[in-house]
Formats: structure tokens, sequence, C-alpha cells
């Protein structure tokens, strides 16, 4: 069966992903990137941090892949925007990638492991298409490891409703601290594994953060996946959206997610 994305494309999720850039989401890649590198870019939804690795890697072509069609459309206007005039979509599995073995220097995927079902897999068919010597380079969430202040029932309920979701789904949202071990499953026999946080606490920041997450959780796949599958009721995500503004209004507010990160060689 087809893998099945909880977050969906509903205006707050492609809110978040447009705000990712290589400074805030690749930045343990950059050292690794020359121009002229060949890269592919699994995952690459609304296309901001294609566009800039683009920019990075130029004049060699940098291929965005993703599996819904609608959102390639913002990944061209994204390029376009950036003037990436180096950038070609396809739209595609992960598990079966259009692209010829050993073809490219880069693979990168950020924030797609974590949804798949067969994340092993997804590696092995990365690992086919880089050439000898060339570099993986993904990036995932740890949901498990997130921390937040001030404390709040129904934020604890937004995680525990989320985990559970992501686990109907096949998924696992605790990637993060995973990604060494599968990419090891996969063949993968240079591994580097790092870590790194968004963090959120300036006022401003809370704000986007929190309204971010209280539209999903009413609007998004997410929700209404939970209440499709028997996990909540309606009443339950108001409140764990009335949650999530009550900490972006708190003062004290804090809230950290961290990153696995992994460099790799065949």
């Amino acid at each position: 069966m087809a893998d099945v994305y909880t977050h969906g494309h509903h205006e707050s999720v492609l809110r978040s992903h447009t705000w990712r850039t290589v400074a805030n989401s690749a930045a343990y890649l950059v050292e690794s990137l020359k121009p002229g590198m060949s890269l592919l870019d699994v995952g690459c939804g609304p296309g901001t941090v294609t566009a800039e690795l683009a920019g990075r890697t130029a004049p060699a072509a940098v291929v965005g892949v993703d599996t819904a069609f609608e959102v390639l459309d913002r990944a061209r206007a994204s390029a376009d925007r950036l003037g990436a005039t180096n950038v070609a979509l396809i739209c595609a599995s992960v598990y079966q990638l259009p692209v010829a073995t050993h073809s490219f220097d880069v693979v990168h995927a950020h924030q797609v492991l974590q949804h798949l079902s067969r994340p092993v897999d997804a590696l092995v068919e990365m690992r086919r298409v880089l050439r000898c010597g060339g570099t993986l380079a993904v990036r995932d969430a740890d949901f498990g490891s997130f921390v937040w202040a001030p404390s709040d029932p129904m934020l604890d309920r937004w995680l525990e409703l989320y985990l559970a979701v992501t686990e109907r789904n096949g998924a696992d949202a605790c990637a993060g601290r995973h990604l060494r071990g599968w990419a090891r499953d996969a063949g993968f026999g240079t591994v580097t594994t790092t870590t790194s946080t968004w963090t959120f606490v300036e006022p401003d920041q809370r704000r986007w953060w929190g309204e971010l997450w209280a539209d999903r959780t009413l609007y998004s796949s997410f929700g209404a996946q939970a209440r499709r599958y028997g996990l909540c009721g309606d009443a339950d995500l108001v409140a764990i959206a009335e949650a999530w503004r009550r900490w972006a209004a708190a003062p004290t507010g804090f809230f950290a997610l961290l990153h696995g990160e992994l460099l790799a060689i065949p």
C-alpha cells in the first residue's frame, strides 16, 4: 500500500515548508557542496531549500522529486523567484526514482524518512542513484524529543495524538534517532551523524509556530486522520488548538525541536 502523508498540503503545512532555507534546514550539508555537483532533492515539497541548493551547485542540474504533483507548481515558483534556472522537477516515488543508477553526486532528503513505512528501502534506492564516493544527506525531526514550556496537558495530548496518527500510518515520527541505524541497514559504509534544533522563543517566533500548529491541528490532514482513525473528536482538536495559542501568548514560552542529521557515503 502507498504511504500516507500525515501532514497533507493544507496552507498551514506549506506555511511551514516554505519557511525552510538551507541555513535553518541543511546547514550540515553546506561544506560538502561544490559548484558543478549534481544533486537530487527527494521530497522537495515547495522547493525553497531545493532552489537554494541549486544556487550552491550551479551550473550542474538539481532535480527535485515529490509524490504530490500539485506542490511541484510551488517548487517551480520558488526556483523562478530565486533565479535557479538549473532546477528540474519530477513527480515520482522515492522507492522508484526515475533516474539512472550512479547519476548524482549528492542525494538530499529533508523531513522525508519520518513519513515512510519503508525508510530503509527508500535509502537503498537513494544509494542506487548515488555515484561512487557521492554523499547522502538526510535530516529528520524526532518528535519524541521535543520539549516545551510552560507545560500544558493539551500539548501533551497533541504529541500523544501525533505519534498515534503516524503509527497508524506505518511511519516513525522519531526518525531522527534512527537515521544512523537505517543508513547502516541500507548498506552505507561511512556514516557521520550530527544533530541540530529549531528553537522558538521570541514573541514573533512563538506567534508564528503556535498559530501554525493551531491551524494544522484544525485544518490539515493530521487532524482529519486523527478523527478518521477514531483517536479523537472535534472537541479534542479545538482544545489542542487553544493550547497552542495559549503557549504562543505565554511570555515564558519555549519550544525546541531536535533533528537528527546524517551524511553518508556508500
